[in-house]
């Protein structure tokens, strides 16, 4: 492959003249060529010869310069030409010098009031493709140009899907299955950048991409991801379903307009979030005249009191339930400091939230009980064992569906807890029938397939 490649430096196609190999992504190799009609340098994306026999794969990319021919923004790279020559399918559009926004934040290059103008310049770019009916579908940090002269530029519409439902895919195969079945690059957009619709297979629109755009101005300020696991899948289940850390936590010195803007974004559930990248340019651009000016916005009640709840659930121990006990006691002490109690009033009132003690400390084994009864419907499972914090799962066929499912079911458990660790998942469908009876032999063992056990002989 990498010979085949480097045969293409000196080659014609059509009208364009490769020089040499800048990047290669999941559908094609990109390439630094010149067009010798016009005399300006270009971007050849060439399709790889194995998506060249995947029907679906070539018209994804066809779809990519149609959608991207579609949009003309100063913020997004202009396609120039879609052809086929000798066999080959390629792409030539804007060649676009500078560095991409994940170098920048690599080198450190960023300050905050440069992350916010990247930020409101994609976001303008977006928004013109959402007006044509365009969804980007893989904004990254690795997919945005920042040019020596200032400019912020949107690359690769190679995963793009047309909101047109007479032209959107219909095979109902998830993400999650993709992820499951195939290699890194082939899936349908990067991974810690997906919104939880995407990261979960589900039907996705405009405001996927505006996720997308919260995920690269969290990266552009933090230096980091706001979501990331051992492995693609874990990442995935982060995004669907854990809430990530707010900036002002990670940085003390942001401002919390900031966080306000970036959180918004990155709500689980669509409908929460901005409904368009123009109520997006809207704030960021309020934003950035405040970093400019050194002026306070004007924060109302309501934001005050969201910023200090959201401060309070990543700061305080325990998170949310520290602040329901740092409540409960409080409220406690206050009763009987107003209320002058005597001793006997007090042993009465501990007397009687015993109940209530029992009550939470019980509820862990309440919720694992409940989470044992929803997974042990599943076909797939064959045993389910909890140890302490450690819940493991043995099943015929580990699925991107059936992890998600069971992560979720995991999650809501956890969700219930008022104290004590979260549970942790261990999905296994790599025993042999010795070490299932091992496992059968462990304390713990709350369900056991009727067939797998019938099946178990003693091991000599």
């Amino acid at each position: 492959m990498i010979e085949r490649q480097n045969r293409m430096i000196g080659k014609t196609l059509k009208h364009y003249k490769i020089e040499e190999r800048i990047g290669r992504g999941g559908m094609g190799v990109v390439y630094k060529a010149r067009d010798v009609r016009l005399g300006r340098p270009v971007a050849l994306k060439v399709l790889k010869d194995e998506v060249m026999d995947d029907p679906d794969r070539k018209r994804r990319f066809l779809q990519e310069a149609r959608s991207a021919s579609a949009v003309t923004h100063p913020a997004i790279a202009q396609v120039y030409d879609v052809d086929e020559v000798d066999g080959m399918l390629f792409l030539a559009m804007e060649f676009v010098e500078g560095q991409t926004v994940g170098q920048l934040i690599a080198n450190r290059e960023l300050d905050l009031l440069g992350a916010v103008e990247i930020a409101l310049q994609i976001t303008e770019g977006i928004g013109r493709a959402h007006s044509v009916g365009i969804v980007h579908r893989d904004i990254k940090s690795d997919n945005i140009m920042f040019t020596p002269d200032g400019h912020s530029k949107i690359l690769d519409f190679g995963l793009a899907k047309l909101l047109d439902p007479s032209r959107n895919d219909s095979s109902g195969v998830s993400v999650m299955e993709t992820m499951a079945k195939t290699q890194a690059g082939t899936v349908m957009g990067t991974v810690a950048y997906m919104s939880p619709e995407q990261a979960r297979g589900r039907d996705i629109d405009h405001r996927s991409d505006l996720f997308s755009i919260g995920v690269v101005l969290y990266e552009m300020v933090t230096g980091e991801l706001p979501f990331k696991g051992q492995s693609p899948l874990d990442t995935m289940h982060a995004i669907a379903f854990e809430e990530v850390r707010p900036v002002t936590v990670l940085r003390k010195d942001l401002p919390p307009e900031l966080q306000r803007v970036i959180s918004r974004c990155m709500r689980k559930r669509p409908e929460d979030r901005y409904q368009d990248a123009a109520s997006l340019t809207e704030d960021l651009k309020r934003l950035k005249n405040h970093l400019e000016s050194g002026s306070q916005p004007t924060v109302t009640l309501r934001d005050r009191v969201q910023d200090a709840l959201e401060w309070a659930r990543f700061s305080m121990p325990l998170g949310t339930v520290g602040i329901v006990v740092a409540v409960l006691v409080t409220a406690f002490l206050a009763v009987l400091f107003f209320y002058k109690m005597d001793v006997a009033t007090v042993v009465v009132l501990l007397f009687l939230g015993i109940p209530l003690y029992r009550y939470i400390r019980n509820r862990k084994i309440r919720t694992v009980r409940k989470f044992v009864a929803k997974a042990s419907r599943i076909p797939e499972v064959q045993i389910i064992c909890v140890q302490g914090d450690l819940i493991t799962v043995v099943v015929d066929r580990s699925t991107a569906a059936l992890l998600l499912r069971l992560n979720g079911y995991v999650e809501n458990v956890n969700s219930k807890l008022l104290y004590g660790d979260p549970l942790e998942l261990s999905v296994r469908d790599d025993l042999d029938p010795v070490k299932i009876q091992q496992i059968l032999r462990e304390p713990g063992v709350r369900y056991v397939r009727e067939n797998v056990l019938a099946s178990q002989a003693p091991v000599p």
